[in-house]
């Protein structure tokens, strides 16, 4: 049970996007289509039986190594509660374009809909601008009445949803927690990892000028009379705003080199950790996808395994491999499931 390294699982899609993963990776760039790596992923993309799955280094599937030893991967209170499921997805997204104005279904309409415990909460951490307006979209600024979103829909005007949408520009190190139903965009030239709960369920509002039937495809085969009631038609004022933006205040007990990054609202659905090497900083035990962002160093854990870890490289630290340290001149993110006092059940 050794900290595992996760090769790039980058995914050809509908919108624009992949070389600013490529850069982060240090990998050559052959798609400009595929603008998201799925990462730690045991989740296949709406549809398909198996594209999405991350692979191990030894090619072993993540989902059948977790399947056959969950509480070594995952803990015992985690494998009590969910098995071998992680109940995480970890994404790099590199928005090539602006992504089209969408929203996902929270765990009680997933539940009622469409025979699943988890809908699509997700959370932002920005690594890159590559424009000086670099900005997303998050939630209406005044409330929009059911027939009124309907007609926008049928009409594909782009234009009156992105204007009703609150804007904001957005710089490497910001955060920001999208809480499953809130209508939202990324705009052009930005790179992040992303947080999510563990489905591939999007609502599209907007699909023209895409390459995709979103009249066909854009309502999880549920028609958008019922699809777009997931969506949250509510005004978005700022202190609603800024309780999803920023940095989470770092608790006095946590290591120095260790910040919690999403507000308390996440802690039901992820968490995520910014490591900074200290230059030594301790982890403690726990199942954990890694993205390192800047700088190498190494990761060695309590049993004496040590991984090299370097810019772009990616991989899956189990529980059982113990408290680690972080040594070197390296900055990375350590995603985390919920706490197992926070974690969604099963039915």
């Amino acid at each position: 049970m050794t900290p595992r390294i996760l090769p790039p699982n980058q995914l050809h899609h509908f919108y624009a996007g992949g070389p600013g993963i490529a850069a982060l990776r240090g990998t050559a760039s052959t798609d400009d289509n595929a603008p998201e790596d799925w990462v730690g992923s045991v989740t296949t993309m709406f549809g398909q039986a198996e594209r999405g799955r991350s692979t191990l280094a030894d090619g072993q599937r993540l989902i059948d190594a977790l399947a056959a030893d969950p509480v070594a991967w995952l803990g015992p209170a985690h494998a009590a509660r969910r098995g071998g499921d992680p109940g995480l997805l970890v994404k790099l997204l590199d928005a090539g374009e602006r992504l089209p104005v969408h929203a996902h279904p929270d765990r009680a309409f997933a539940a009622r809909h469409l025979d699943c415990p988890y809908g699509k909460t997700e959370a932002w951490i920005i690594v890159a601008t590559h424009d000086a307006d670099a900005h997303v979209y998050l939630g209406f600024r005044d409330d929009v009445g059911a027939d009124e979103l309907r007609a926008w829909v049928d009409r594909q005007d782009a234009a009156a949803m992105l204007s009703a949408l609150r804007r904001f520009a957005v710089r490497p190190g910001d955060t920001v927690l999208v809480p499953a139903g809130t209508p939202h965009a990324v705009g052009a030239g930005v790179l992040l990892v992303e947080l999510q709960e563990p489905t591939d369920f999007s609502i599209l509002m907007e699909w023209q000028g895409f390459d995709i039937d979103g009249a066909a495809v854009g309502h999880l085969g549920l028609g958008f009379d019922v699809a777009l009631r997931a969506i949250d038609r509510s005004a978005w004022d700022d202190a609603r705003l800024d309780a999803v933006r920023g940095d989470r205040p770092r608790p006095s007990d946590v290591p120095s080199g260790v910040r919690p990054l999403l507000p308390p609202a996440a802690d039901a659905f992820f968490r995520a950790e910014r490591v900074r090497s200290d230059p030594r900083t301790t982890l403690d035990a726990g199942y954990a996808v890694v993205v390192v962002l800047d700088g190498s160093g190494a990761l060695r854990t309590e049993h004496g395994d040590t991984v090299s870890l370097r810019r772009g490289l990616t991989a899956v630290v189990p529980h059982a491999a113990g408290a680690a340290e972080v040594t070197g001149d390296v900055h990375l993110l350590r995603c985390r499931p919920a706490a197992a006092d926070a974690a969604v059940a099963h039915g």
